[in-house]
Parts: structure tokens; sequence; C-alpha cells
């Protein structure tokens, strides 16, 4: 029996199907890839595929159309969400032959339905670090390319994991005055000042931000404070630094935030720090701090004694129409 894809139409079925799949994310609940599409002027399409009843996959897709030509991407560019792409439900107990016919047939299926209907002359999709065999858009002709990110095991004990922190990460959270700051979790004015603040750092090392403060605040709206958690440091009633993480049943996500402070008080560790320990709190396992590609980046996060995490960039479409495909992720 073939895989026939439908787009999903009710956002409830949608999620429960985000919770059930071992590759399913935050990023691909309803809510976050609705607001992406809105604020890319695209459209989204909630690709679900179907062996006769049962539901095996899931491949959130927005297509846009710029002066006549059309891409899709899974995430569209320029809004910053590290990871998207197909996700799969369970296989059950089905054998290894079997299953890998499966996941072909769904992404075969789900790109057939795009190809069909829009015709894409660039699609571009980014996978989240779960889903490891990426064969199927490889021998859909798209070109692979791996990246990475750091994850750190949270364990249920706050102590044990301090200990695997770096000396001076540890002495930076044990050694800080607890009457010298103070940590809150906030809302749309505390993403405002989080995004004001990266925008400002970003423009002083000449380069742009990216991120507009309206689409964080709507994905705010739209998910509400329990999956988005802007986390606010103050030094004497006043802003001093802040990180907008971003969550699921499993995983919390160091998304935005973490521009370099002045002064003496180690804000970035203790923000890390807290964000760790609220995790532990709820009962995630895991501490994505997304990204590991930028080598002077990495010192800072390796010091939490993270694990290396994988994910693939893969893309499709002649070499103009990337090229093209580069430019709109730039202006974007």
């Amino acid at each position: 029996m073939s895989i026939e894809i439908r787009e999903a139409s009710d956002p409830a079925a949608w999620n429960g199907y985000v919770e059930r799949s071992p590759q399913g994310t935050v990023f691909h609940r309803a809510e976050c890839v609705s607001a992406l599409a809105d604020h890319a002027d695209g459209r989204a399409h909630l690709l679900v595929g179907y062996k006769g009843q049962e539901p095996v996959g899931i491949f959130p897709v927005t297509t846009l159309s710029k002066a006549r030509i059309t891409t899709a991407f899974s995430p569209p560019p320029g809004f910053l969400i590290p990871y998207l792409g197909p996700a799969l439900l369970s296989n059950g107990n089905l054998k290894q032959r079997k299953a890998e016919k499966r996941h072909h047939r769904f992404v075969e299926g789900c790109l057939s339905w795009i190809e069909d209907r829009y015709a894409p002359k660039y699609t571009h999709v980014r996978t989240a670090c779960g889903y490891a065999d990426v064969r199927p858009l490889a021998w859909n002709g798209f070109d692979v390319t791996p990246q990475h990110t750091y994850a750190v095991d949270l364990g249920e004990d706050e102590e044990e994991l301090l200990m695997g922190f770096s000396s001076d990460a540890r002495s930076n959270v044990r050694n800080a005055d607890d009457d010298a700051y103070e940590i809150d979790l906030g809302g749309r004015e505390a993403i405002e000042r989080v995004v004001d603040q990266l925008d400002r750092r970003y423009d002083e090392q000449n380069e742009s931000y990216l991120l507009d403060a309206g689409f964080v605040t709507d994905l705010y709206d739209r998910l509400g404070p329990e999956y988005v958690e802007p986390y606010v440091c103050r030094v004497g009633g006043e802003f001093v630094g802040g990180m907008i993480a971003l969550a699921d049943d499993e995983r919390v996500y160091r998304w935005q935030g973490g521009a370099k402070s002045t002064g003496d008080l180690p804000v970035n560790d203790l923000l890390d720090w807290r964000i760790m320990r609220d995790a532990i709190s709820a009962g995630r396992r895991e501490y994505d701090l997304v990204g590991a590609d930028t080598e002077r980046l990495n010192g800072y996060k390796a010091k939490f004694n993270p694990s290396l995490r994988t994910y693939y960039s893969t893309e499709r479409g002649s070499r103009p129409m990337r090229m093209v495909a580069g430019i709109y992720k730039q202006f974007r």
C-alpha cells in the first residue's frame, strides 16, 4: 500500500502528531509553522503521510512566491529557526527494510505533493537533530550538508550537572552574589529588550541582526509562555541581559540572547544556569545550545560539558536558483 499525503486542517491533531514523533520539536508545532509563513509572506502546508488510516510522518513546508518564482522552505529563511523538516511517527515493530521503505515513500510523497501543486524552482530543508537518516532527501536530488549543535544532558541532580562544567563556569555560578542580581521570566516587553540588545550588539560589530521583535512577540502570543520563555537579568532594577528560550516536552533551546554584557557579573553564565535548573524542575532532559559551528562561540558553549549533535541542511535546485535563494536569505 502506498503512502497518501494529506494537508492537515486541524492544528490540535497536528500538534498531537508532533508530540508523538521522536523528531518533533517546538518548531514543528502548528502555531510556529503558521507564524513563520505569515511573517515570510508565504503559505504553510502541514503535510501528513498516511498508510491507510495510520499516520506515519509529518512534514511542514512553506512555499514562497517572489517575482513569479516559487520556492519551498522548511523552515523559511531569515527567522533563525534552527530545525524543521520531516518527522516520523512510530514504526512499531517494523523490520528495518519495511521501515526504510515506508520512510522513503513518505518523504518522496511529500516532495511530489509540493512539486505537483507549486513546482518550486528551489527547495531547502533543515532537519531536526533526531532525524538521522537523510538518505530519502539525497535520493530525491538534495545536496546534504551536516551541521552541528551542542546539547547538555541535564539529568536530575543540579549539583552533578554543575560538577561537569568547566572550573570557571562553576566559579561564576557559585561565587555570584545572589543579592547583586535578579533573573525573572518576562513577557512581550522582555522579548523586545532582548532583541533590541542583540540588534545593538550586532550593529556595534557592523553586522545585521535578522530577527524582528514583532515575529518573536507573535510567536510568544501564539505558542504561549509554556513554550516561549523570555528570561531577563537585572542589576539594581536595570536590564543587563536576557535569553529567549524555546521549550517542548523533552528539551529547552537556547534560542536568542546572550549578548556580551559590561561589568563583572557573569550574566550569561547565570542565565544559562537558571534556564537549566528550571528545565530540570520541569522534567526536561536536554538543553540545546543551538549551534556548534561558529568557532568563536564554541569555547563558551563547550564549558557546560555538552555532547555534539548533528543535523542536516539540504537543498535542491539549479545553481542559478541557489544563488537567487542565497541572496533572498541574506535579504531576509
